[in-house]
């Protein structure tokens, strides 16, 4: 039975890839649940099953058995559209690269995801504006990305992932990209956002960005091997999770859709 008071519950969770002949069971039978405000790390080798979990969380990819919900709402029979929908409302993402368009001023980065949630374009910009003084850029809303840091480029993917208003938000490998300095500022961002009540998943195989959640899910060959606070969580802990020959790379779904410059910049 799903749990229908959490933000996410899933319910023996499994994923097979075909690969040629052979089938690769990704995840098996996973069950795990997170509640609104929680602040989860999720965290394993390359194969551990750590990026197919976070997919389907996302939407983005579909269980090959299983029951799977998001705020109450089953999202199995659900077609793309209705999925899309769903994800664009509820769950906004966080990628190791920014995914920004070359040509186009942070502003409208931001905007992209609510000129496909059909907002006007009256209130689209006020909300694109605001979304960026949340993360500390809105002096900078003009700047297109060769005018910016790679922190601040990233400010401005998480201000993105933030202008629907989701209620979760997952984030892969947020500070893969960033030395550790400007790592240590998006950290310290995430954890205001958490404070201000935003759910917060991040998928990442570093401890120290993972001792920082309150939850510590490990990950290894599909299945779920601990699920603890992470003031519990000990160190020998987490490299037991990351140890092992990783398996060979899954598919993976493109994450956001990524419209033409041209075409973005015509409307």
């Amino acid at each position: 039975m799903a749990d229908s008071s959490a933000l996410v519950d899933m319910q023996n969770i499994s994923k097979v890839y075909q690969m040629g002949e052979t089938k690769v069971h990704a995840l098996n039978g996973v069950s795990l649940s997170i509640e609104a405000g929680e602040y989860v790390a999720i965290v394993g080798t390359s194969g551990s099953g750590k990026s197919t979990l976070m997919n389907i969380i996302g939407l983005l990819d579909s269980p090959t058995e299983g029951v799977f919900a998001v705020r109450g709402q089953r999202a199995s029979g659900l077609t793309g559209r209705q999925m899309a929908d769903l994800r664009n409302r509820e769950i906004g993402f966080v990628f190791q690269q920014f995914n920004l368009l070359a040509r186009t001023p942070a502003w409208r980065q931001v905007e992209l995801p609510l000129f496909y949630a059909n907002v006007a374009r009256s209130a689209s910009r006020k909300r694109a504006l605001e979304a960026l003084a949340q993360v500390g850029l809105d002096e900078r809303a003009d700047h297109k990305p060769d005018e910016l840091s790679g922190g601040q480029q990233q400010r401005v993917a998480i201000a993105r992932a933030l202008v629907n208003r989701p209620s979760l938000l997952l984030a892969d490998e947020p500070t893969g990209a960033l030395d550790t300095r400007t790592g240590e500022e998006v950290m310290a961002l995430f954890e205001k956002l958490h404070e201000e009540g935003l759910t917060l998943v991040i998928i990442t195989h570093d401890q120290e960005i993972a001792e920082r959640a309150h939850r510590v899910i490990t990950m290894r060959d599909g299945v779920i091997v601990s699920d603890s606070d992470a003031a519990t969580t000990t160190a020998s802990g987490f490299r037991n999770g990351l140890s092992g020959a990783a398996p060979a790379p899954l598919p993976r779904p493109v994450a956001i859709e990524q419209d033409k410059e041209e075409m973005y910049e015509a409307v």
